[in-house]
């Protein structure tokens, strides 16, 4: 699916709209440049899976863990589950992948947003969903692909 927005705001909540259907072990793999909105994207999941925490990119952390308020909105669906959002573009080694606890998170049932998923193509799991954020007409603008 091909999707287009005309801000970050719509970006967001393109994601949040998105997160809804989302379960846990899923992995979203986002790539784009600097300043594509991969960052904007993982707000907008977080945000849509009950996630009141400010998100931010973790370049320098490769790895933030959010989990999901216990509110009505989403204690029956997600409080359970944990968001992992990775910062990859430092990222060179299977040394690397396994120090920052990649592997484990794979496994823990966590849905993981992986940013700079292009520097880890080999170590995404199949299945994995591929989330391709490019510039658009205008500099506010964005055409993501959701394969």
């Amino acid at each position: 699916m091909t999707y287009t927005t005309h801000s970050a705001d719509e970006t967001e909540q393109l994601a949040a709209d998105f997160a809804k259907g989302l379960r846990g072990g899923d992995v979203l793999a986002l790539f784009g440049g600097l300043g594509a909105g991969k960052t904007a994207f993982v707000r907008g999941l977080a945000r849509g899976l009950g996630i009141m925490a400010a998100v931010s990119s973790p370049t320098y952390a490769i790895v933030h863990e959010y989990r999901a308020a216990k509110t009505a909105v989403c204690a029956t669906t997600f409080a359970n589950y944990c968001l992992a959002h990775f910062d990859m573009y430092r990222v060179s080694t299977w040394g690397d992948l396994e120090s920052c606890g990649y592997f484990d998170y794979l496994e823990s049932g966590a849905i993981l947003a992986i940013e700079w998923s292009e520097n880890i193509v080999s170590a995404l799991p199949e299945g994995a969903i591929r989330v391709e954020i490019l510039p658009g007409a205008s500099d506010d603008e964005r055409v993501i692909c959701v394969t």
